[in-house]
């Protein structure tokens, strides 16, 4: 930024949408990094909706924001309001990052490679593991399409019998059909609690990337008991706020490794923040900062 972090006429926005939005670490996390790097941008956050999104979109563009990440829930809402998708986006049919190319609005989707850098991080290799994964929205099927580039063996995907379970079925179909690599993905409705236990049962993974765990879901877990979880499962959440949900806490109650979202967020903006400026953000920096 300018002189003592001030804004000035040259100043060049980033934007979040999201609802709930108070809760995120992004602001923090962007604007220190830009700060630590000397860079003149600010990061702020705006509470937005998908009925809201077409209008804020059409302002962001009016703007000149330099770019915006998208989150909850708004990832796939977003796509046709865009000039343009990268492969990944348009693969998992979401997008959590746009950057503004000379008035292009460019659709990314970093939110797959954060979770899976977020789990090397904590020394853990899914090439050749069986993951099952609750949930089939952006950031689901973020995590989903990238499973089957990581080399994840076998994924069951599990969603309500709501509007995401086409999506659900949808995913299968691209990494069965149309991605390459030997990956199997199977999908079943959350509501068939027998197959969700002997899945979880047969996985070395179990992810819930649903907002269940959170505002306004805080101190529920779409796993009903402790009993259906082992000490060799790795049990992680998209979830950050708070940093340990109730599924986090039966998993750790069994001795499980539990991990929580702060990596897949700290890594996706990683990415975005990169995309933005042309820089690597000093995640180093931002871990001590924040973490």
């Amino acid at each position: 930024m300018t002189d003592q972090g001030r804004i000035d006429g040259r100043t060049k926005l980033i934007g979040l949408t999201a609802t709930p939005i108070g809760h995120s670490l992004s602001p923090a996390m962007h604007n220190m990094s830009f700060r630590e790097l000397g860079l003149n941008y600010v990061y702020m956050a705006f509470e937005v909706d998908n009925k809201q999104l077409e209008d804020v979109v059409t302002g962001f563009r009016a703007l000149n924001l330099r770019g915006f990440n998208v989150s909850m829930p708004n990832k796939t809402k977003i796509l046709p309001l865009l000039d343009e998708l990268t492969d990944g986006a348009r693969f998992a049919g979401a997008v959590n990052t746009v950057l503004n190319d000379n008035g292009k609005l460019i659709g990314y989707n970093t939110d797959g490679i954060g979770y899976f850098r977020s789990l090397k991080e904590n020394h853990i290799d899914v090439k050749g593991k069986k993951i099952t994964l609750l949930g089939a929205g952006g950031a689901a099927t973020a995590i989903a399409i990238q499973a089957a580039l990581e080399g994840v063996k076998e994924i069951s995907i599990f969603n309500r019998d709501d509007e995401y379970f086409n999506r659900a079925e949808n995913n299968t179909v691209i990494i069965n059909e149309k991605m390459e690599g030997d990956c199997i993905a199977n999908v079943y409705r959350l509501e068939d609690k027998e197959t969700l236990k002997e899945e979880i049962a047969a996985s070395d993974i179990l992810t819930n990337a649903t907002g269940v765990g959170m505002k306004p879901l805080e101190g529920q877990a779409l796993v009903p008991d402790p009993s259906w979880l082992r000490p060799e499962l790795i049990v992680s959440d998209v979830v950050y706020i708070p940093r340990k949900t109730k599924l986090l806490e039966m998993a750790e109650s069994v001795g499980c490794q539990a991990i929580n979202g702060l990596g897949m967020m700290l890594w996706q903006g990683a990415a975005a923040f990169e995309l933005w400026t042309g820089q690597e953000m000093p995640v180093e920096y931002v871990k001590n900062q924040m973490f």
